[in-house]
């Protein structure tokens, strides 16, 4: 049972209705090109996508009532029941598992093995943006929401169905083989299938099926068949309303797997090796989304679209009744008595709130977090670092959060902690003030990291892999944080330091410990990503680009500070698709004003060592795979970090599909006086390049393999110093 809630929660998220599948058209010849009819109908639809997206109205609102389920097809239920009442079967002894085959049999006799509803309301307003209300929820064996599965979006609503993508033309054939007249209007009929579908059976030439309007060209109707039978389907369709098109019912049936029930003559076990009375039944993942009550225009008032993206309204299921299209079944109301009572047995609550913990980088223990990015680190100077990072959760209160961390450096032996306190104002949005005591260590030059997230934290992970140049520091701070929208975040601390570094280093012959009072401005704008507030804080469910971070920091003569200097960084991350493939940029860069020692300035980021001969290390949100951590140093910096996908996709082993990344980093610094900091560094004063080539979905796992080579001014005669091999893991993305 807790596998497949599990399994169907994945299969949401990761899958969507990007399977393929096949039609049965009979007739038609099948050539290995597509008809260049079909091809520029193809390229109006793209072209004219975003004219025909109801976005593009200056409001609207619908509501939407969505159901997924696990079952066996109904076809075979009359069967099923009627091999599951047999006595011998009943009694064959039961296979030890969380939830063994015998009791899933039991379950799919009365009921479905899995039920989720769901209602929507859906608000657009060019001037206030989307909002989407969570009017209710209901989800077999859970009494709490886990509110990042109920918050995903699964279907084709506001965005271009993946086969008519032009970065997925090279994936299929397209075929204009009729029109048809549907709901009034005329349609183009395009028939496609996959490249790779070999030997179609006699009676099946196509995965699917695109409706496309002769008029305006919106997409009517889509409809993906499996190539094997009774695999599956998926079919959605839309409505023309207000002169564009709303996505209007969506319908899948995806085959999961086969359950084999077999009986054994145990009375003559003579006849072990004879045929056993074998039958098999097909498990079935269901989904039905149908949209209504359409309106256009709508009143636009501010205090409808408030918050994050998303907001939930009722969560217990209790309304359900008002937006249900159809009543309930027997069978799956019966899902919910037999399913919520399983659900207490097996835990299933406390076990799906770790998993969605650990999409936001926390184990949940009851009324604790645990960080997981805390539980084992390596750098140069620590060598391994592991630690333990405790947060008390809203179980423990909903206004007031402590935590306390600590950690061990196997090489520095030494033990670093701190202690913090969250204070919230509000619970409708993060907004909260923060009191911490630190006592740790931390990489020279280090680009601030503060609101990034658990993914990108993770990207960065190798950054100090070769950086030994760590500075220990005490800290005593006081900061406040707002959302002041979905998308913009401001944070404004004040800290008292005292920190030294923990190499051989003086600054102006002043040494290398001093006192630091300063300020911290941190701006995270972010304006297309999509939230949801929950009761444990802010939940990102969707990033989307472009996305600005900012830093400010202002350190005093007062209270005891040595310095007063002004250090600034920001991050500019974007990504674009075109017909050429998908390109992605990172801009960023610092500069500080005054004296300040070596650790407030910028390393490069740079990956590779010195003392091996060989390059590999893991990627960087920021780093260079073929640059020496540690070298260079920098009071004003620039870097970017371009990539291209090409749209050139193909199956090297087994069934993930490969890509490559074209990519381009570079970077340029300066240090005005460096002779003020007294140990040996570089600046980076001349423009450092590297090119590389990234191999996504490696082999078909789950890693991505880049090849790195340095060019410019930096190259040198040695091959092995200029090169460089990096691995990715394929979640992190770009």
């Amino acid at each position: 049972m807790k596998r497949v809630l599990l399994f169907i929660f994945f299969w949401v998220h990761i899958f969507g209705y990007s399977q393929s599948k096949v039609s049965s058209i009979e007739g038609v010849v099948i050539e290995d090109k597509s008809d260049p009819r079909a091809l520029e109908i193809l390229k109006k639809v793209n072209q004219l996508f975003r004219e025909n997206s109801p976005k593009t109205l200056d409001s609207y609102a619908y509501k939407s009532y969505e159901k997924i389920s696990l079952d066996i097809d109904e076809d075979s239920l009359s069967q099923f029941n009627q091999f599951f009442q047999n006595s011998d079967f009943i009694k064959k002894k039961r296979e030890k598992d969380s939830l063994n085959n015998i009791s899933a049999r039991q379950i799919f006799s009365k009921s479905k093995l899995f039920l989720w509803e769901r209602a929507q309301e859906f608000l657009y307003s060019k001037k206030y943006g989307e909002k989407i209300n969570i009017l209710d929820n209901r989800i077999s064996g859970l009494k709490q929401p886990i509110y990042e599965m109920i918050a995903l979006q699964q279907s084709n609503r506001d965005k271009l169905p993946a086969q008519l993508k032009q970065e997925n033309r090279g994936l299929y054939r397209f075929f204009l083989t009729d029109t048809v007249t549907m709901d009034g209007r005329k349609n183009f009929v395009i028939r496609f299938r996959e490249v790779n579908y070999k030997n179609p059976d006699k009676k099946r030439k196509y995965n699917g099926a695109i409706y496309v309007d002769t008029e305006t060209y919106g997409i009517k109707k889509i409809e993906n068949f499996s190539k094997n039978k009774n695999d599956g389907i998926i079919t959605s369709t839309w409505i023309f309303f207000n002169n564009k098109w709303f996505l209007a019912h969506e319908t899948v049936k995806l085959k999961m797997s086969n359950m084999a029930m077999q009986e054994d003559d145990k009375e003559h076990p003579e006849q072990k090796h004879e045929k056993k009375n074998k039958q098999s039944f097909g498990t079935y993942a269901f989904l039905t989304s149908k949209y209504f009550d359409y309106k256009s225009p709508i009143e636009n008032d501010q205090k409808d679209f408030k918050g994050y993206t998303f907001s939930v309204k009722n969560t217990d299921g209790k309304t359900l009744d008002q937006y249900r299209t159809d009543p309930l079944s027997e069978r799956e109301r019966n899902t919910y008595t037999t399913i919520d009572s399983l659900g207490k047995i097996y835990n299933i609550d406390t076990k799906a709130r770790v998993l969605t913990g650990l999409l936001n980088g926390q184990i949940r223990v009851g009324a604790i977090d645990f960080a997981v990015d805390e539980i084992a680190n390596f750098n140069s100077y620590e060598g391994f670092r592991l630690g333990l990072k405790a947060k008390l959760n809203e179980t423990f209160n909903p206004y007031f959060s402590p935590d306390y961390y600590f950690a061990y450096g196997f090489k520095d032996d030494k033990l670093k902690y701190g202690i913090g306190l969250d204070i919230k104002t509000t619970l409708d949005k993060n907004s909260f003030f923060r009191l911490d005591y630190i006592d740790d260590v931390t990489a020279s030059g280090e680009f601030y990291r503060r609101l990034w997230n658990f993914k990108m934290r993770m990207a960065n992970f190798g950054n100090n892999l070769n950086n030994d140049r760590y500075y220990h520091f005490k800290s005593v701070s006081m900061s406040y944080l707002n959302d002041v929208t979905n998308g913009l975040t401001l944070v404004f601390a004040a800290r008292r330091n005292v920190e030294e570094a923990m190499f051989d280093y003086s600054f102006r012959d002043r040494g290398s410990a001093f006192d630091n009072f300063n300020t911290l401005f941190t701006l995270k704008y972010s304006p297309n990503s999509t939230n949801i507030m929950t009761p444990q804080g802010k939940s990102l469910i969707d990033q989307k680009y472009p996305e600005l971070y900012f830093n400010y920091e202002q350190s005093y003569k007062t209270l005891g500070g040595d310095f007063n200097y002004t250090r600034f960084d920001a991050l500019f991350v974007h990504n674009f698709k075109t017909r050429f493939g998908t390109t992605g940029f990172r801009l960023y860069g610092g500069m500080v004003f005054g004296d300040a020692p070596i650790w407030k300035n910028f390393t490069m980021n740079g990956l590779a060592s010195p003392k091996r001969d060989f390059n590999f290390n893991l990627t960087s949100f920021l780093g260079f795979a073929t640059l020496e951590g540690g070298k260079y140093y920098s009071d004003k910096f620039i870097a970017y970090y371009f990539t291209h996908k090409v749209p050139f996709y193909f199956k090297s082993v087994g069934q993930n599909i490969s890509s490559f990344d074209f990519v381009l980093r570079g970077t340029i610094g300066d240090m005005k006086n460096q002779e003020y900091h007294q140990f040996r560094f570089r600046p980076l004063n001349h423009l450092y390049q590297e090119v590389g080539l990234e191999w996504n979905n490696f082999l078909s796992s789950y890693f991505n393999l880049g090849l790195f080579y340095r060019v410019g001014y930096y190259t040198t005669p040695n091959f092995m110093q200029n090169f460089a091999v990096q691995f990715k893991l394929k979640l992190l993305e770009f």
